[in-house]
């Protein structure tokens, strides 16, 4: 019964999530498109009140015309809608769904032996959640130590990327594959809305709250809102494949998975830079960004020659069989690797393979997840071997054939 609660858990935690990400990266990649396209307004009326730019856009079968005001508008309407609870919403909902898939059975998802021995499971759990606090405070003292003055947000790029990498790094060092991509988007993702709840909204309310007693507002507030506003920009594509990318086996397992997952960031910061400047570059305020969307393009492709099957990079493969494996080779292949997760006593996502009729069920559910993904055994927990992979992959190429 827990793991059946825990397996709807995930369910509908993992679609507020989903839904709650798409509200907030799809605001946020508006706002940059409105930010680019803006053009000088070609009303006086609008430019002798303060407007620094215009967008007229049709949609839905109407028209509409965002203006923005650099500073302020002449008099500050009654109500504002404040964009903070869809950032809010995706972070909760993550750590809520982190919590009851890996931090709940952290002796299965957070940790595998062969990566790094944790004295106990409460100490992969403590470092995890320190793991989010730490990158946040590190990035957070890195904007502020670095970024000012001339060249200072050159200066946090380039910090902001060696501390990614290093992180990177160290958490493929001392977690589960699967969990250390998750924990690389984690934090990202932690930075992206601490931004908002700790500079973001809190500068944004001082602004207004100035202008509302007729003052004129520290322009360090809108400052320091752009640079982490910005940086959320270039985090959401890195946070995307770090996130989806922890459920390809071949990805997380790889003896490489750290730089493979770097440079897969790496790409998608590089396409996310050229859609910025896309939108510019269509009011000629930039040259044609394709060069960035080349090197992203570029990155990926690397990343699948390097990784192909017959590469060097890889590990060699076992030998497949030169025939099928008998029925009960395989039976008792599930029964050893399998059942441990997938039986009577625990059948994890709901999935039985105790029986050849269960089995024959799953069948594709084993080809995939075991010989094409290889995201199962998670972590390998159970020590199934290549050649009883390649046993699996005959078994059910041949037509996967079970005793009745």
């Amino acid at each position: 019964m827990e793991a059946y609660v825990l397996d709807w858990l995930n369910v509908l935690l993992r679609w507020l999530h989903v839904v709650a990400a798409i509200a907030w990266i799809g605001s946020s990649f508006y706002f940059v498109f409105l930010d680019s396209s803006l053009t000088p307004p070609a009303d006086e009326r609008l430019r002798r009140e303060g407007a620094t730019g215009e967008l007229w856009a049709v949609h839905g079968g109407g028209f509409y015309h965002p203006v923005k005001y650099a500073v302020a508008p002449p008099a500050l309407p009654p109500h504002l809608h404040w964009f903070y609870w869809e950032s809010y919403t995706t972070w909760l909902s993550g750590f809520a769904l982190f919590a009851a898939s890996y931090l709940w059975q952290a002796d299965v998802y957070l940790i595998d032996p062969r990566v790094f021995a944790w004295p106990s499971a409460g100490w992969a759990v403590a470092a995890a959640l320190a793991w989010l606090v730490v990158f946040w405070l590190a990035y957070d003292a890195l904007c502020r130590v670095l970024g000012q003055g001339p060249g200072g947000d050159r200066r946090v790029g380039v910090g902001v990327a060696i501390l990614v990498a290093f992180a990177t790094w160290l958490a493929c060092q001392l977690f589960a594959g699967r969990a250390a991509f998750l924990l690389v988007g984690a934090m990202l993702a932690t930075a992206m809305s601490a931004n908002v709840l700790v500079w973001i909204i809190p500068g944004q309310r001082k602004v207004v709250a100035a202008l509302r007693r007729g003052e004129t507002p520290d322009p360090v507030h809108g400052q320091r809102g752009k640079q982490r506003s910005v940086h959320n920009t270039y985090f959401t594509l890195p946070v995307v494949i770090a996130m989806i990318s922890n459920h390809y086996g071949f990805l997380t397992q790889h003896a490489w998975n750290w730089a493979v997952l770097l440079v897969l960031m790496a790409a998608g910061a590089a396409i996310r830079q050229f859609f910025v400047l896309r939108h510019g570059h269509r009011l000629g305020k930039h040259p044609h960004p394709w060069p960035w969307a080349a090197v992203g393009v570029g990155l990926i492709a690397a990343v699948i020659v390097a990784l192909r099957p017959d590469g060097a990079s890889t590990a060699p493969a076992a030998s497949a069989p030169p025939s099928p494996p008998q029925p009960q080779q395989v039976l008792a292949i599930v029964q050893q690797r399998c059942v441990t997760c997938h039986g009577d006593a625990l059948a994890s996502r709901n999935v039985r393979l105790d029986s050849p009729e269960a089995l024959r069920q799953h069948a594709q559910a084993v080809y995939q997840q075991v010989v094409v993904l290889r995201q199962m055994p998670l972590n390998n927990v159970t020590g199934l071997t290549e050649e009883e992979r390649a046993a699996l992959a005959a078994w059910y190429r041949a037509g996967a054939p079970l005793p009745p």
